[in-house]
This record gives C-alpha cells, structure tokens and sequence, in this order.
C-alpha cells in the first residue's frame, strides 16, 4: 500500500463517538517509546495528539448510519492507527448488512 493511502484510514465502530475519542486518547498515550502521542486539540467529534518529532495524529468521530464513523490521519503513525482500529468493536453484521457496507 503506498503512503498516500495510509495516512487517511477510516472504520465503522458500534462504540459512540465519545467511546471512540477516549479510547485514541488511552491508546496512543500508552504506546512506549517514539510511538506515544498525547493530545493537543479536541472536541466533541475531533481529538488531535502529537507525538515524537512533532508528528500529528488525527482521530475523528462521526455518528452514522449503522454506527460511528471513524478517521485517522497521520503522515507516519499509520500502522499504529491500524492497531487502534484493530481495538474497537465492529458494528454487529445484521447492521452492517442492512446500511450496505
């Protein structure tokens, strides 16, 4: 996968948006070594942190058809994105089916 397609990644979560906003905040916080991120800006639908080398990590929340609508954006946090993805809780199937995704 080329760079370009990893620094915007996006999942659908049955986690609220709030749920989704804490849980970025508790994982990237916790991440060792150059791979920690701790917030700088946030609101109700937005969390941004930065870590080593001043290097930005986006977390967006959305409510949406189906479940929460989620983004991450990152120039070089993107497999670290894919973990905290990997962590919430997918939307149930039977929603998943009747929305379409």
């Amino acid at each position: 996968m080329s760079q370009r397609n990893r620094t915007l990644q996006e999942t659908t979560t049955s986690h609220s948006p709030a749920e989704v906003l804490q849980a970025a905040k508790d994982f990237f916080g916790r991440q060792t070594g150059i791979y920690a991120a701790f917030p700088e800006q946030e609101s109700k639908n937005h969390v941004t942190m930065r870590g080593q080398g001043g290097e930005e990590v986006v977390i967006a929340a959305f409510p949406g058809e189906g479940g929460t609508k989620v983004t991450g954006s990152t120039y070089l946090f993107d497999q670290q994105i894919a973990r905290f993805f990997a962590t919430l809780a997918p939307v149930p199937l039977a929603i998943a089916t009747e929305s379409g995704e």
